[in-house]
């Protein structure tokens, strides 16, 4: 009878244990996903910014300017409103941005987000979990998708081969609702 007890207890003990690994686990992948979903925001911001800064230099360049080519690369990428985007993101994941920071990865442009849970990993029967709050990093980068020749003349019609789509940009003749969206322009993507 007392081996039965002690045997009882052990395994009550052990699936103690189990069960604290899987709420850090738990809150662990929050953090996680929290991070991912804070580091896109800022890249699809940045996407967005993208587009609106291509047709500018479109508009105001009357096609006279070749810098609207670069806008299609990614160079001119700022990110304004990135960080405000990825800080939004994490608050409706219950986290916080700890750290944020511009990065380039593979020569892409990209956002590097670090975050904490607002929660804890919450009480077990290891002493100090109900403090611990769960952490995370993510990356996202930009991935310009058009193909631009090098002898392209920003003057004329340029035909862009946006991952098999075909996109027309004529400076001459602009509108930018012929424009297609963002996303057939840029990619984005976690890069870790």
């Amino acid at each position: 009878m007392p081996l039965y007890i002690w045997l009882t207890g052990m395994l009550l003990f052990v699936a103690f244990v189990f069960f604290a690994f899987a709420q850090a686990a738990v809150a662990r992948n929050g953090a996680q996903s929290a991070a991912d979903a804070a580091a896109l925001a800022a890249a699809q911001d940045s996407r967005d910014e993208l587009l609106d800064g291509l047709i500018d230099a479109i508009e105001q360049g009357d096609g006279k300017d070749e810098d609207w080519l670069d806008w299609l690369l990614g160079d001119d990428l700022e990110g304004a409103g990135a960080e405000g985007a990825a800080e939004a993101l994490a608050a409706d994941n219950d986290s916080r941005v700890s750290a944020f920071a511009a990065t380039e990865v593979n020569g892409l442009p990209g956002y590097q987000v670090q975050i904490e849970t607002n929660y804890t990993v919450g009480d077990s029967i290891i002493p100090g979990t109900e403090s611990k709050h769960a952490k995370a990093d993510a990356v996202a980068v930009i991935k310009p998708r058009c193909e631009v020749d090098a002898d392209a003349d920003a003057k004329k019609p340029v035909e862009l081969d946006c991952e098999g789509e075909p996109v027309e940009i004529d400076p001459g003749d602009f509108d930018p609702g012929d424009l297609p969206d963002a996303s057939t322009l840029f990619s984005v993507h976690l890069a870790e």
